[in-house]
């Protein structure tokens, strides 16, 4: 049964957030909005171990536990439709994980218009390459959310044409994993959706895609097959429009023999494991716990 927070949290979205992206024109005003800033939060900083740096010219974020050897690591990419700067549930997320063990790789990549998915992958590459000059790769997982969560599965695609390996497992919140938003049971859902709304969307995934085929696996990744890839596990809630998609990346991934969970939260909205209901939470718990190697 979906529980009252979460109820209460879908009906502030529908009023606060579903405008944003309603319309072509108001996408297109947000996409020219100035982007917000990829800083962390100074509670970050006082908590853990911070470095920023940057790689090919975009910066990075490492968020590791202070005073003790991450024996995990991970790469998080985060959401927001590709348009927009990590936000402060991101933030909270990387710091669970950093309490957990776990070093976080944080890559802030470039944001359209102004950038295209052209210059995020060797961006999020050389950062993945980096890292495991320091850990192995069976200790890392590559994860993300929403946009990230698309562009997370994407990197891993193109790891073994790079001559990298794969991590041990991806796990995926909500990804958007197509970005020509054609599933046939879309509509359907979408109305159901608080948040997010197509047309909105369908101007920003053209100004990732930078004029270049939205289908291509790199920008729609739930495309592309499933075999050779790491483990993925995949948290979607049944009210929003990434649900079909993710439906048929594990309908893909039985009849291709590959290795891939998901887990739909009924009731629950986009990226539920960043809101604060009692179904996020749990979700938030068991996300740490499987990127830090305590679960299965």
């Amino acid at each position: 049964m979906t529980s009252v927070q979460m109820t209460a949290v879908a009906a502030a979205l529908r009023l606060t957030r579903k405008r944003a992206m309603a319309t072509p024109e108001r996408a297109r005003r947000r996409l020219a909005a100035p982007k917000g800033s990829p800083a962390p939060p100074a509670a970050l900083g006082r908590r853990h171990d911070v470095v920023h740096r940057e790689v090919g010219g975009f910066p990075c974020t490492t968020v590791a536990p202070r005073g003790r050897r991450a024996e995990r690591a991970a790469v998080y990419l985060h959401g927001g439709a590709y348009i927009s700067a990590i936000a402060p549930q991101h933030w909270a997320l990387v710091s669970r994980l950093a309490d957990a063990g776990v070093r976080v790789e944080v890559p802030h990549y470039g944001l359209a218009p102004q950038h295209t998915y052209r210059e995020a992958y060797p961006f999020v590459t050389a950062v993945y390459r980096e890292l495991l000059r320091e850990v192995d790769a069976a200790a890392v997982t590559v994860a993300g959310d929403s946009a990230g969560g698309g562009l997370a599965l994407g990197l891993a695609h193109t790891l073994a044409g790079a001559g990298l390996p794969q991590p041990r497992r991806l796990v995926l919140l909500s990804p958007w994993l197509d970005l020509t938003l054609s599933h046939p049971d879309l509509p359907a859902v979408e109305r159901r959706d608080p948040w997010l709304s197509s047309a909105g969307l369908h101007v920003a995934a053209a100004a990732w895609a930078g004029g270049d085929d939205p289908t291509d696996p790199r920008l729609s990744p739930g495309n592309a097959s499933l075999v050779g890839l790491a483990p993925v596990h995949v948290y979607v809630g049944t009210r929003e429009i990434c649900l079909p998609d993710a439906l048929s990346l594990r309908d893909r991934a039985r009849e291709e023999g590959a290795a891939a969970e998901l887990t739909v939260c009924e009731g629950a909205v986009h990226v539920y494991p960043l809101v604060p209901a009692p179904e996020g939470r749990a979700a938030a718990r068991a996300f740490v716990e499987e990127v830090a190697g305590r679960s299965a």
